[in-house]
């Protein structure tokens, strides 16, 4: 970093296929996602209250200015990180058949859910949601809304087979596979039975053919 604090890459970077304007802040990608992982294990390691900016810099191994350069407070670099993965969403499956892609969803989001990270920063952002509107929100978007489109693919795909009536709720259909999900590895924090994900499975898609 230069010494007046103003450049990352020691140059001006091209901006829309011109130099940016001397003395302009680069913003280094490398360093944006060595700050973006430090936040996750920041947030596993002592939690959203707890966590500073200087704690996360130190993690980084970046000073503070280049995290305050990108977001200007702790929240709003949470807000940021927890909207990017949420935008990732879980991947669409398509099996062939409503129960197939209902046992895929939930292998997908239990190996999501046992992450050691998962398992220390979801409870913890969600107390806090409790007390943060804004947290709330971009939790809804990340553990809910994110994953509704995915459910409404696999409702539709499932209509289209015949297997199921149209009309079917996809947001109830979520509710129904990764509800027993959070609550086991979440909220119990309970070991999955062997053949749990293979009976969920069928139970769900029994409740949504009924």
């Amino acid at each position: 970093m230069a010494k007046d604090g103003r450049e990352e890459a020691g140059e001006p970077a091209a901006v829309g296929g011109r130099r940016a304007p001397a003395g302009a802040a680069v913003l280094r990608e490398d360093k944006t996602a060595a700050i973006r992982s430090a936040v996750f294990e920041e947030l596993a390691a002592v939690g959203f209250a707890r966590m500073s900016i200087e704690g996360i810099a130190r993690r980084a191994g970046v000073g503070k200015t280049a995290v305050y350069r990108r977001w200007r407070s702790k929240l709003h670099l949470v807000l940021d990180v927890v909207s990017a993965v949420a935008a990732e969403g879980l991947p669409a499956p398509d099996t062939g058949s409503l129960r197939g892609d209902v046992r895929m969803l939930l292998e997908v989001a239990a190996r999501a859910l046992r992450h050691p990270m998962a398992s220390q920063i979801i409870p913890d952002l969600l107390a806090e949601a409790a007390r943060n509107p804004e947290i709330a929100d971009a939790l809804r978007t990340a553990l809910h809304d994110s994953q509704e489109g995915v459910a409404a693919a696999m409702v539709a795909r499932a209509v289209e087979r015949g297997e199921l009536r149209p009309g079917v709720d996809a947001r109830l259909a979520l509710d129904l596979m990764t509800g027993p999900l959070y609550w086991r590895l979440l909220v119990v924090r309970d070991e999955l039975p062997k053949g749990y994900l293979d009976e969920l499975a069928l139970a769900v898609a029994s409740a949504l053919e009924a």
